[in-house]
């Protein structure tokens, strides 16, 4: 076998021993993303779905003023609940969710209805509280609703056909799709998928790197007739092998773990079959050679185990950060940003659970940029074992 083939077997065979980076990087980091991100849609559809079907609770004050209106908005689902006994106790009432939200409605709001004039009602809420924030906020269409009928009616009443004042209809066409639609939920795919592909390669990397120097290893290793060439090439192909082992893994129990979100329920199908995974797994491999050098090439500057963990804690969030500004700022992919690693994975991600074709030139560059930035750094990794004082 080629040195750097056996120097490859060697760590992968050895951290496959290893319970502690056997667990992290094929085990922990595959299934605790996936899982907690499954969960926590479940959780937020379940609760949209549950406060969508629930009736508005509301404590209402005055309610003697506006018999009509009561009546109507209790057939449109507002519950009522017992408000405090003046106006001036509102506030604390609702700081202290008893109730969330109170409407009151003044003393003299049937007479300016009579009067033809806009009645004023209050809604007292504490938008700071997301629960009284939604019902508040579906109390006012609610509101709206009366007031755009009461408005119709009058129209009506004066003889006067109420279309007269909406002189443009929008009518909005959605051309989304379901798969479209659910990647505004899965947008933050990418982000786990490259933080698995660095967490599975991360304790291998260490573990050969500093862990030899720890260990007191590293010397005899360097003192075989194998290259340091060799030798680097052998510990960047075991990182690699287990950062896209760690990537597939993920992909998988993604697979399985969204089959329990009932994105159905709201008009959405996650595009992520196992087709769909491969075509993942090879446009986000070309990110594993660079992870597995950036992770090498910091680790072998730590002196420990521990060490070198303290360190990978800030690498771990460098290569994610282009996809948080992305998802921010809502950039859209670019010549120029598919040539930026892990943006361009994104991107790529982005497009294929849209279900939509991935161009030929956008491919191109992501994998040239990303593979480009990896040569470069394993070019420093190499020149860095080469160097006697530094490894000694």
């Amino acid at each position: 076998m080629k040195p750097w083939l056996v120097v490859a077997w060697k760590e992968i065979f050895e951290s496959l021993r290893d319970r502690r980076t056997l667990l992290t990087s094929l085990i922990i980091a595959p299934l605790l993303g996936p899982v907690l991100f499954s969960g926590m849609m479940q959780f937020t559809l379940a609760k949209e779905n549950k406060d969508h079907e629930q009736r508005v609770e509301a404590g209402v004050l005055g309610a003697d003023h506006a018999p009509q209106l009561l009546l109507w908005l209790q057939a449109q689902g507002l519950k009522r609940v017992p408000a405090p006994a003046t106006e001036s106790l509102v506030t604390a009432a609702v700081r202290n969710s008893q109730p969330k939200i109170v409407l009151v409605i003044p003393a003299d709001y049937g007479e300016q209805l009579s009067a033809g004039k806009p009645a004023s009602v209050k809604l007292y809420v504490d938008t700071s509280d997301s629960d009284a924030r939604r019902a508040g906020e579906r109390l006012q269409r609610l509101l709206a609703g009366y007031a755009a009928q009461t408005a119709a009616l009058r129209l009506m009443a004066r003889g006067i056909d109420p279309s007269i004042i909406q002189p443009v209809v929008t009518d909005e066409i959605d051309v989304s799709t379901p798969a479209s639609r659910a990647q505004a939920l899965l947008g933050v795919l990418s982000y786990f998928l490259l933080l698995s592909t660095l967490v599975g390669g991360m304790y291998l990397a260490i573990d050969a790197t500093a862990g030899e120097r720890e260990r007191g290893s590293l010397e005899p290793l360097l003192a075989l007739p194998v290259s340091r060439d060799a030798l680097v090439a052998g510990k960047l192909l075991a990182t690699m092998v287990f950062a896209a082992a760690s990537l597939l893994l993920t992909l998988v129990t993604f697979i399985v773990a969204l089959r329990f979100v009932p994105l159905e329920s709201i008009g959405m199908s996650a595009n992520l079959g196992p087709l769909v995974a491969l075509q993942l797994w090879l446009s986000l491999l070309p990110f594993v050679p660079l992870a597995a050098a950036l992770l090498t090439l910091i680790a072998s500057f730590a002196r420990s185990f521990r060490e070198a963990q303290s360190w990978m804690t800030g690498v771990l969030l460098i290569p994610t950060l282009p996809i948080m500004l992305a998802v921010v700022a809502g950039l859209k992919p670019t010549s120029a940003l598919m040539a930026i690693p892990s943006l361009s994975q994104h991107f790529l991600v982005s497009r294929l659970l849209r279900d939509e074709a991935i161009p030929l030139p956008e491919m191109l560059l992501s994998v040239g940029g990303t593979l480009t930035l990896a040569a470069l750094l394993s070019a420093l990794v190499v020149a860095l074992w080469r160097h006697e004082k530094l490894l000694g």
